[in-house]
């Protein structure tokens, strides 16, 4: 396998070892093993990763599917993130039991609470199955032909590999398309909340400094893995007892320093490095400006409202924290591929790369490819993100009428299976109701269905949203529709198949979302996918003819929700001429930025007693309280929840963030500016003790001074 520098495109940047890449932890024997010892780790490449042994990949987990979690105890105990786990400290939250403004520890295992449909996962192993994946694709075959003959050849692929009964499989593509490998995995389903600390503390800083630094949040929550009595896999039951893992981290009480090594284990989501110029410009110019203006009208709304009341304050945190979360994101994403000159990097890299393949009949058309094919995406690109963003994610009503509209196309196509997804409908809709405010929802619609219909390209706006007055038709939907509460939205699916649909299709906000998704996925969506399956097989060419083309550099893969390494330092860094961030915040940072009665900057008294007080315990450090620090790896989201592990193998911090000006690394990794945060291993501690009292899970965790 050939790799290739993140820095590629920079030509230019040198540090004393490599830092960005996220590496598959299975091939870290060689280059990443010298390259990781040189920074400082005194790991080996099979203490991460041995199949045989237990390692350090035994501890890490895949929590619920979007973050990562950790093994901190011999008895399954889960360190991940505190926004990871707010669905479910959500859930478990009333008016009278507010767990998000109080915090929850249970000070037993008896008082742990479950959570139904909460799971993660365990890789076990990981197979390069690429020929079989392989076998029978030809060149002379279109791009559709090729990927219909891969996903067949994946699906013999999963069928036929070496598993226990109580394990599943999955197939992912590396290098855009290039190799594929396979996962073994394990899924535990019997998941219970442990403990979480209050939102003052989990959340500190909220919106307002979310992918900001100085950061001085303590964001973590803890949950527990159980399993039956052979250690297994296992429904919940009450007679499940903890799981016992292959391997636990122990967590360092040293602390950190400028320059210390740091390993994140996890699975980050989604990144493109290798896309063309042409692709990021799209990006920062076009679809995320149209993303930022609809979020940032939905959030302007919906915290207004928080504000007021507090049960809506409940209903909507998490949504709200979702949506702000990629609308901060975008927009330091956007400022930080021009303060690197990402673009223009880019294109120097594409003439130095067009000068070598000019005489190269395989390579030398991929660029204008690019050029055509993301000139075609452009406009329903753009009406992708609007629908998405409006119709799918920030009005909920109208993603009840997707829902609704899915339902009447699958009934209509199998009758038979009529009184089954009217089921799953009802049962859904309980949750989604349970969290729903008619009126905010209702200013939400008013103002993003008058962004959709005057923003969106013309070829795609529905007919429904042509010449017509805004205000007028929400008034009349939200007066009219039975979508907006639980009830009425029941009484609609009451009936036979055809009664059901009769009724629906008399809904004026079924008439309108159903008229939207017609658009969205008879319309937009196949020419999306269309022109992407064609620029996703001239991708897949120029990866490989970029490793050909520069054999001296190194590649990494690409993010796609797979367990990886990161490896780097902590470090602080110059966000701007004259302005040098130190990598590490401390309490003193959390009584400056209190603000009494501040839903982002209030602190429990408790906390400030403790600072006044200097109690610190074990986990200070020369009269210091640690919060967060700063490290150079290269992390996304599904990193969320990572364990920082210092040279030993031992947890030093937790992964949460990035810095703003460093959101950009998705595209465009810039080792002098890129910036993961963590929260201090010895915070946690220091609130789950001196805070929480809750000296029990202090004493099932395994201290050790590795420096010392």
């Amino acid at each position: 396998m050939k790799y290739i520098k993140i820095l590629f495109f920079l030509i230019a940047i040198q540090i004393s070892a490599q830092q960005g890449g996220m590496w598959i932890p299975s091939l870290l024997e060689g280059m990443n093993e010298t390259e990781m010892q040189n920074l400082g780790s005194k790991m080996t490449a099979k203490d991460i990763w041995d199949v045989n042994s237990a390692s350090l990949k035994d501890a890490i987990i895949h929590f619920n599917g979007g973050c990562t979690g950790e093994i901190i105890s011999e008895r399954g105990l889960i360190l991940t993130n505190h926004h990871c786990g707010y669905g479910a400290i959500q859930s478990h939250s009333s008016v009278e039991h507010d767990y998000l403004k109080d915090g929850f520890w249970a000070m037993s295992e008896a008082e742990e609470l479950p959570n139904p449909g909460m799971y993660v996962t365990f890789i076990k192993r990981i197979d390069d199955v690429s020929k079989e994946v392989f076998k029978g694709v030809t060149e002379s075959m279109t791009a559709k032909e090729k990927q219909s003959k891969i996903d067949k050849n994946i699906v013999i692929v999963k069928k036929n590999a070496v598993k226990e009964n109580w394990q599943e499989v999955k197939v992912r593509a590396f290098y855009k398309g290039n190799q594929y490998l396979l996962f073994v995995l394990e899924n535990y389903t019997d998941i219970r909340m442990v403990g979480a600390p209050p939102t003052s503390i989990g959340k500190f800083g909220s919106d307002t400094d979310n992918w900001m630094w100085p950061r001085h949040t303590g964001d973590f929550s803890l949950f527990r893995i159980y399993a039956d009595k052979d250690n297994r896999p296992a429904k919940y039951s009450k007679d499940n007892v903890p799981f016992k893992p292959k391997h636990f981290l122990p967590i360092s009480l040293d602390g950190v320093a400028e320059e210390d090594f740091t390993l994140v284990f996890g699975f980050p989501g989604r990144t493109d490095e290798y896309l063309p110029a042409v692709a990021i410009e799209q990006t920062v110019k076009k679809i995320n400006p149209a993303k930022i203006n609809i979020r940032e009208n939905y959030l302007k709304i919906v915290d207004e409202y928080m504000r007021a009341d507090d049960k809506i304050k409940i209903q909507y945190a998490s949504k709200y924290a979702g949506i702000a979360n990629y609308w901060k994101k975008w927009i330091g994403e956007n400022q930080g591929i021009e303060k690197s000159n990402a673009i223009a990097n880019k294109q120097r890299l594409e003439v130095k790369f067009q000068n070598k393949v000019k005489n190269n009949s395989e390579y030398d058309h991929l660029l204008q490819d690019f050029d055509r094919l993301y000139k075609e995406l452009d406009d329903v690109a753009r009406a992708r993100a609007y629908w998405t963003e409006v119709a799918y994610r920030n009005v909920e009503l109208l993603r009840a009428t997707v829902r609704l509209y899915q339902f009447e196309q699958k009934v209509t196509a199998n009758p038979s299976s009529f009184e089954s997804e009217r089921d799953k409908l009802i049962k859904a809709s309980k949750g989604n109701y349970k969290n729903y405010n008619a009126k905010v929802d209702r200013d939400v619609f008013e103002k993003l269905i008058e962004i959709y219909g005057t923003k969106i390209p013309a070829t795609y706006l529905s007919d429904k949203l042509k010449n017509v007055n805004y205000t007028d038709l929400t008034n009349t939907i939200y007066t009219k529709s039975k979508l907006t509460n639980a009830e009425d939205f029941k009484s609609l699916l009451e009936g036979n198949q055809q009664e059901v649909l009769s009724k629906l299709n008399t809904d004026p906000a079924y008439v309108l979302g159903k008229n939207l998704s017609n658009d969205f996925f008879n319309k937009i969506n196949p020419k999306f996918q269309a022109i992407n399956l064609q620029i996703q097989d001239v991708q897949k060419v120029y990866m490989k003819a970029l490793m050909e083309t520069f054999p001296e550099e190194r590649f990494f893969p690409d993010a796609n929700s797979t367990l990886r390494v990161t490896y780097g330092k902590v470090k602080g860094y110059y966000p701007k001429d004259g302005v040098y961030y130190k990598p590490v915040s401390h309490l003193k940072g959390v009584m400056e930025k209190y603000k009494p009665g501040d839903y982002e900057f209030d602190v429990d008294q408790k906390l400030i007693d403790l600072y006044n007080a200097k109690d610190f315990g074990v986990y200070g450090e020369n009269g210091k309280m640690p919060v967060n620090f700063l490290g150079t790896n290269h992390t996304t989201g599904g990193n969320s929840g990572s364990p920082a592990i210092d040279a030993h193998g031992n947890l030093i911090g937790l992964n949460f963030d990035r810095v703003w000006e460093g959101t950009m690394s998705d595209l465009n990794y810039d080792p002098e500016i890129c910036r993961n945060i963590m929260v201090d291993a010895r915070y946690i501690l220091f609130i789950i003790d001196k805070y929480a009292g809750n000296k029990r899970l202090i004493n099932e965790m395994k201290l050790v001074h590795p420096k010392k």
